[in-house]
């Protein structure tokens, strides 16, 4: 019965899922375009050529792209988890005018991605918001270190929301009783911070932090859209992929893909089992010990 009830949403899974990525696995063993045979004869078309896409794919570029992926993930996330935490705690504690404090914190991130990086690439233009605001003339979106620092803040700005809206749901469910106890036996603000309501709210923010690890590793459209194609300093796996893609290198830009589709699998895993999300595993283990 329970195969039965679940085979619907296995078949939509493979479909939408499965099938696409044993899709990109085939095309990224093969090769299109004109070559030479063994016998020195023009062929055309796709021809299997193995894992030679993959071992031509680890190139400089190819570690520039991953370094920028990871660099933009973990530096992104780090700094949206502090600062969604605080828009949480303001969005709990806030009484007057609560809705229309949370409708202002959430409006970035309901903006989409690439209306968010021509607003952000509007600002940090030469003669942009942000050059006046810092009385500099700094190019943000050239090909160096600004422009990480502008991808970056562009990104916490639309993004941070998100951890925000998750954390204060966790927030909602702590009973008053607690922190009014916590605050009766003399813990002070700081102590009820890190003893109680962050242990409270872990689960909530975990899954906050799962959600934009997976979402930042596939990281396209804001810097493409802010900084551009083909920038050493900004360019992610996504936007590789999508290079080659475009230059009609199929088979390249699916290993590509694959490539990014494992590292995403082992930064989730790592997560799930050594930063404590296995929280379902948790319990099932607690009440069997029981």
């Amino acid at each position: 019965m329970a195969a039965l009830l679940l085979s619907p949403t296995l078949l939509v899974l493979g479909l939408v899922v499965g099938y696409p990525l044993l899709a990109a696995f085939r095309e990224s063993l093969y090769r299109g375009g004109d070559a030479l045979d063994a016998d020195g004869f023009m062929v055309s078309g796709d021809r299997f050529v193995g894992l030679d896409n993959y071992t031509e794919a680890l190139g400089s570029r190819f570690w520039t792209a991953f370094g920028n992926t990871s660099f933009f993930t973990f530096t992104t996330v780090a700094i949206e988890v502090v600062v969604g935490t605080a828009m949480a705690l303001v969005m709990h504690k806030v009484i007057r005018g609560r809705g229309l404090v949370r409708a202002s914190i959430l409006v970035p991130w309901a903006i989409p991605t690439a209306v968010s990086g021509l607003l952000w690439r509007w600002i940090f233009q030469s003669d942009g918001v942000a050059n006046e605001v810092l009385a500099t003339d700094l190019l943000w979106t050239s090909d160096r270190w600004a422009a990480k620092i502008a991808v970056i803040i562009a990104d916490t700005w639309k993004t941070a929301p998100f951890v925000g809206l998750l954390v204060l749901a966790g927030l909602q469910l702590i009973p008053n009783e607690v922190n009014e106890a916590a605050r009766l036996d003399g813990a002070g603000a700081w102590q009820r911070l890190w003893r109680v309501t962050l242990p409270l709210v872990k689960p909530a923010l975990l899954v906050a932090v799962l959600f934009r690890l997976l979402d930042a590793l596939r990281m396209f459209d804001l810097p493409f859209v802010l900084v551009g194609p083909q920038k050493g300093s900004v360019e992610t796996l996504s936007m590789l992929a999508w290079s080659e893609a475009n230059q009609v290198r199929y088979g390249p830009a699916a290993a590509y893909s694959v490539i990014l589709f494992l590292y995403v699998v082992v930064i989730a895993f790592v997560f799930v089992k050594m930063l404590g999300a296995d929280l379902l595993g948790d319990k099932r283990k607690k009440g069997a010990s029981a």
